[in-house]
């Protein structure tokens, strides 16, 4: 066959060379056009022959030539349906449909399956929504100095500085200051601190609080005339102590070691739903997501570029380790409990939060909560609920508790709260 080509090929390059001429012929004179006879058939343009041959030769030896597969050509292709399949159930997440644990929210706020993600203030009791907590907080510790200045101190310490590092180097050096006082208490120089020292300005002047903390230990800013120059410099300068006021200090300094940041508490927004068909139905606020569904989107093309590239550099393991590190869409995950009495209990949790609070939520929503549950999804019992942004979960009495129950005569009545059935709703 292909020899048949090729023969092919000469012919037409043979006959488009056009007729022959002598010699001794005239070059000037113009050759004279083939005369076609009347009826003959047309050729086809010889341009057009040779491309359509060409590309008859290059389909034979195509089929005629079989792909060798070698094993990296196995884990690559394995790898790259792996990837696409990834980017597929990522793209389907994407769209406004009703898929489990990973809706993206539409505009509608009337549609969500709960309003949004709020806290409680721990100084105030307040319920606060996302946007609303950090600065609720400082101002609660703001006015928290009229009641203790040192506590309120303590806590802008911990709460209005993100560097844990310098936060820890500047209560390290308070500390020492305070060690040297006690251990000093006659020395007066001890009792001086230097504003303009490289130590101070470097470790502990840029911590938001902690020159009201000295402040409330009893240091006062004073100007002080610096030795040996005609200069003063402000000072924080603490008055001769009693005894009983330097144990008082080493307290607070203790307090102030121990200190933790102030943390708003999560509101699980408890809410009781009747049996629904409609209990695997979830529409999360945007609350719940770290990215916006136009970032989600973005980051979805941008993982699609890189699909090959990946294929050759990265296992299926390797992707796994680096999804442990990658940063997580969600913070939340909005949790049903179907329980045995069929009636769905709703809550919000963090999504890094152990299943021992889904049971300890639960518990606390019982009337009797005492009588043992088992959660049916074994494969959750020793997992966090970050699998899944939103998910239906089944619990159901202990067989061997509801069979000594029954056997002492008794039955289960009425599971949940009177508190949480006096506003019990139903699913749509």
């Amino acid at each position: 066959m292909k020899k048949f080509f090729d023969d092919i090929k000469k012919d037409i390059k043979f006959k488009s060379v056009g007729p022959g001429k002598k010699l001794t012929d005239d070059s000037s004179s113009k050759p004279q056009a083939p005369q076609v006879p009347h009826g003959a058939p047309r050729k086809a343009p010889t341009e057009g022959a040779e491309r359509a041959g060409a590309a008859a030769l290059a389909r034979i030896e195509q089929q005629h030539r079989p792909k060798l597969k070698t094993s990296q050509d196995a884990i690559r292709n394995q790898v790259k349906r792996e990837l696409e399949a990834e980017a597929a159930a990522t793209a389907a997440s994407l769209k406004n449909t009703d898929v489990q644990g990973a809706c993206v929210p539409q505009k509608d706020p009337s549609c969500f399956s709960v309003p949004g993600v709020f806290f409680i203030c721990p100084l105030t009791g307040k319920t606060l929504t996302k946007t609303e907590k950090e600065m609720h907080i400082k101002e609660a510790i703001l006015m928290r100095f009229s009641e203790d200045a040192i506590e309120a101190s303590i806590m802008m310490i911990h709460n209005f500085n993100k560097d844990k590092e310098k936060v820890k180097a500047a209560v390290d050096i308070i500390s020492k200051y305070i060690e040297n006082i006690c251990k000093n208490p006659t020395e007066e120089k001890y009792r001086k601190i230097k504003l303009s020292n490289k130590v101070f300005q470097e470790n502990v002047s840029g911590i938001e609080g902690s020159r009201e903390y000295l402040q409330a230990l009893g240091f006062e800013s004073t100007t002080l005339p610096v030795d040996g120059e005609d200069r003063t410099e402000e000072f924080l300068v603490l008055p001769a102590q009693e005894s009983e006021a330097l144990e008082q200090m080493k307290a607070h300094v203790e307090r102030l070691q121990k200190g933790e940041p102030v943390r708003a508490k999560l509101d699980r927004q408890t809410q009781v739903f009747r049996p629904s068909k409609h209990a695997t139905h979830f529409q999360l606020p945007p609350d719940f997501y770290n990215l916006t569904a136009e970032e989600l989107k973005r980051e979805q093309q941008q993982k699609s570029e890189v699909v090959e590239r990946n294929a050759m550099l990265r296992t299926k393991a390797m992707r796994e380790k680096e999804e442990q590190r990658e940063r997580r869409k969600y913070n939340y995950a909005l949790l049903r409990v179907r329980l045995p009495d069929e009636n769905i209990l709703q809550g919000t949790f963090l999504a890094w939060e152990r299943v021992a609070a889904l049971y300890q939520f639960v518990r606390d929503s019982l009337v009797n909560d005492w009588q043992q549950l088992d959660l049916n999804e074994p494969k959750l019992q020793k997992q966090k609920s970050k699998k899944a942004p939103a998910a239906l979960l089944t619990f159901s009495w202990d067989a061997a508790v509801q069979a000594d129950i029954a056997a002492a005569g008794g039955k289960t009545a009425v599971l949940l709260k009177a508190a949480l059935l006096e506003n019990i709703k139903t699913l749509s």
